[in-house]
């Protein structure tokens, strides 16, 4: 496995309070990173209405342990004014330095309708899924995006579900996923000349807090989860998501990406890393194998 040091990046995870942000942020750290944790759920102001324990000081904590330096800032990513806030402190604490944006974004999962087609779907709710989870990213991207491109340097990373044409399964899911894949490929067009990368990424089947509890098991027993689902031995843990941007955001020659989405099953065979069991899951392969008789293949990369 390369070496990976990032002791002297400054990386901002919107959405790290849980799952697959919480395992970049926290990757990001053992790789030596400052990283600024955000979310809405905090020890201090409550839960978000996620109504989650996971909170954004947890998160940095990890991340602080992990051996980087984590701060959890409580902020409200549909809010332009506290983002506007966020940045502005980052800016202050870390004299301009912004080196990896993450935009990690979601809380969609008690939005998504995955038994109705759109016509039958309410609308509202379809369309509060979408500013969650895409307006945070644009929103968050507007008010960071000048740190990097003043530096002349950078990494977007664009968190997502997917990263082919194939569709997700229900409307609202669909778009907003595919959607967020285009604002790294937009992001890619107009920061290439400032010298900044912007990537979407996705996981496979991922081991969030929440699929665990759905399982009935931990992560030190998690794979006593495929007696439910056989497919759920397969799965990955958010570590290899976050092990897999850590390395993106390593790589001297992360711009030759800059405009893909790339994949963790695609990423471990380039830069050698593992998930926390020491495990390669490759979920790409799995499907092949074991689903694409059912489902039919999983799409052509984007």
């Amino acid at each position: 496995m390369k070496t990976t040091t990032l002791a002297d990046r400054v990386a901002l995870v919107a959405g790290g309070t849980r799952g697959g942000g919480r395992g970049i942020a926290v990757q990001l750290g053992a790789a030596g990173a400052t990283v600024y944790v955000t979310g809405r759920s905090s020890s201090a102001a409550g839960r978000s209405a996620m109504d989650r324990a996971e909170t954004v000081e947890e998160t940095a904590a990890m991340v602080t342990a992990a051996g980087g330096t984590g701060i959890a800032v409580r902020t409200d990513h549909s809010d332009p004014d506290d983002v506007r806030a966020l940045v502005g402190r980052i800016a202050v604490e870390q004299h301009g330095r912004l080196d990896i944006l993450v935009n990690c974004v979601w809380g969609g999962d008690p939005l998504t309708d995955w038994e109705r087609p759109l016509w039958e779907q309410d609308l509202d709710t379809g369309l509060r899924l979408l500013r969650q989870a895409v307006e945070t990213h644009v929103i968050t991207s507007r008010y960071a995006l000048p740190m990097l491109v003043a530096r002349g340097s950078g990494l977007v990373v664009e968190v997502t579900d997917g990263n082919t044409a194939r569709y997700r399964g229900s409307f609202f899911y669909d778009l907003a996923k595919s959607a967020v894949i285009r604002l790294a490929v937009a992001q890619a067009a107009e920061l290439r000349p400032h010298g900044v990368a912007a990537l979407a990424i996705t996981p496979g089947f991922l081991r969030s807090e929440a699929m665990l509890e759905g399982f009935g098991v931990t992560e030190a027993n998690w794979r006593e989860g495929a007696a439910k689902d056989p497919h759920f031995a397969y799965s990955e843990s958010p570590a290899y998501l976050g092990r897999a941007v850590a390395a993106l955001a390593a790589d001297p020659d992360v711009m030759s990406k800059s405009g893909r989405a790339l994949a963790t099953w695609g990423l471990y065979e380039e830069y050698g890393f593992t998930d926390a069991d020491g495990t390669q899951p490759d979920w790409a392969a799995h499907w092949a194998s074991e689903m694409e008789p059912e489902h039919g293949a999983l799409g052509a990369e984007l």
